[in-house]
């Protein structure tokens, strides 16, 4: 466990290992059914959400400022979330026994890796090279700290750090009570 603490230090090792959490979960969902699959799905709906959000509150304004061209760094990026987050919000409220729902799947899967790519290429690389060890460590600390505060559930539209902010903590709070309850009535696991 200490490897995974050690590399949380790092803003842009912990994105990357949650990269790898998110591809771990699309598998999950995609080799599921049943209650065991809409588990699964809940899970990556509620990592791909604050995940998201983290990115768009420390990440992007962070790229904006320091990295050469960053502006249309984040313009690309923002784009890629909000189509993305809008196909998640339809998948999310699906059945995840719908026969739709695999292929919908997919094609969100397909999406969120080439973003997962864009923002390794275009966005990490650049982030490690513009930032020293403290600015990654402090970074991260900001990621973790958003990422409590964030909405479980996508929200198109919100893809500036300054709607997330505003919509942050009242959704967080409407998606965690939408949560409890969809978990006391049995739809959840």
């Amino acid at each position: 466990m200490a490897g995974i603490a050690d590399s949380d230090a790092d803003v842009v090792a912990l994105l990357m290992r949650q990269h790898g959490d998110i591809r771990n979960l699309f598998d999950e969902v995609e080799q599921t059914t049943g209650d065991e699959r809409r588990v699964a799905f809940r899970r990556l709906v509620q990592l791909l959400a604050v995940h998201e959000t983290a990115e768009e509150e420390v990440v992007r304004p962070f790229t904006r400022a320091n990295v050469p061209g960053g502006e249309q760094v984040v313009e690309d990026r923002l784009n890629e979330e909000r189509e993305a987050k809008e196909l998640l919000s339809r998948l999310d409220g699906m059945d995840p026994d719908d026969p739709k729902f695999l292929p919908e799947l997919l094609s969100l899967r397909l999406d969120v890796m080439a973003h997962a790519r864009a923002e390794e290429r275009y966005e990490f690389n650049h982030i490690r090279r513009q930032a020293d060890q403290a600015r990654l460590a402090s970074m991260a600390s900001a990621v973790k700290a958003a990422e409590a505060m964030a909405p479980t559930h996508p929200h198109p539209g919100t893809e500036s750090a300054a709607k997330n902010l505003m919509l942050g903590p009242l959704a967080a709070v409407v998606d965690r009570t939408r949560d409890a309850v969809r978990k006391a009535m049995g739809k959840d696991g």
